[in-house]
């Protein structure tokens, strides 16, 4: 699972509490959530589509939208987090008597140690953007400078996974969701990416097709939408 079945931050609460969600419970609180009722609500709405020859990729980007909709129409912020939260739900209802854990990490990038440092499968989340940057095909990222990013290593994941079956091994655990989280105690900025990556890929760039280092600059941070699109603006006409 992960952190962001909790939904987003209101009202300055800054802790989430790690609670378990019973089934139909929804983040705002005004209807219930039947999950079945979701799963034909979408099913009528991809046969209306069909019926009326709409193409696949018509089909797949308002089903997107929908699915938006949906989960924002109990609280959740997106269908990542909202089909993680009705995936809770259904465990919860129907583990029995069998022994269960659930972590909730945030944003899960490369390693720290193991198997080694830096290690990951695929590019997902952060690390396409580091990698964009290493080519040189990115130059700028949209954020504040101070804004903390909730991420975790992939094997301090894993670690806390190992760590929690042991604890619990020999009785049911009372409270049996943990989160696992960096912000709090090591908490890592957007300023801190950017300059990390760039002190990186200085010392260590990638080549390209004809085997010369791709050199990158530090990128420039964008706090507000404004500024980006000011930025967008000044760079499409430089090009």
């Amino acid at each position: 699972m992960l952190a962001y079945v909790c939904g987003e931050v209101k009202d300055g609460k800054a802790i989430l509490q790690e609670k378990p969600f019973e089934m139909g419970q929804t983040l705002n609180g005004t209807s219930k959530l039947d999950i079945y009722g979701e799963m034909n609500l979408l099913k009528k709405k991809i046969d209306e589509l069909r019926s009326k020859d709409a193409t696949e990729n018509t089909i797949k980007y308002t089903m997107k939208e929908y699915g938006i909709e949906r989960a924002n129409f109990y609280g959740w912020p997106n269908t990542y987090a909202f089909t993680k939260a009705m995936g809770e739900m259904h465990v919860l209802h129907h583990k029995d008597n069998v022994p269960l854990i659930i972590i909730r990490p945030t944003m899960v990038t490369s390693t720290y140690k193991d198997p080694f440092s830096g290690w990951i499968e695929g590019l997902r989340t952060l690390d396409s953007i580091i990698y964009g940057y290493g080519q040189g095909e990115i130059t700028s990222f949209l954020g504040h400078p101070k804004t903390i990013l909730d991420t975790i290593p992939a094997d301090l994941v894993i670690n806390c996974v190992i760590t929690a079956i042991v604890a619990c091994s020999n009785q049911a655990p009372k409270n049996f969701i943990y989160h696992v989280s960096s912000s709090l105690r090591n908490p890592l900025k957007i300023s801190d990416v950017r300059n990390s990556c760039y002190h990186y890929f200085t010392k260590v760039p990638y080549k390209n097709k004809n085997g010369k280092p791709i050199i990158v600059s530090k990128a420039t941070l964008l706090s507000s939408m404004c500024a980006f699109d000011i930025y967008m603006t000044a760079d499409t006409f430089c090009r």
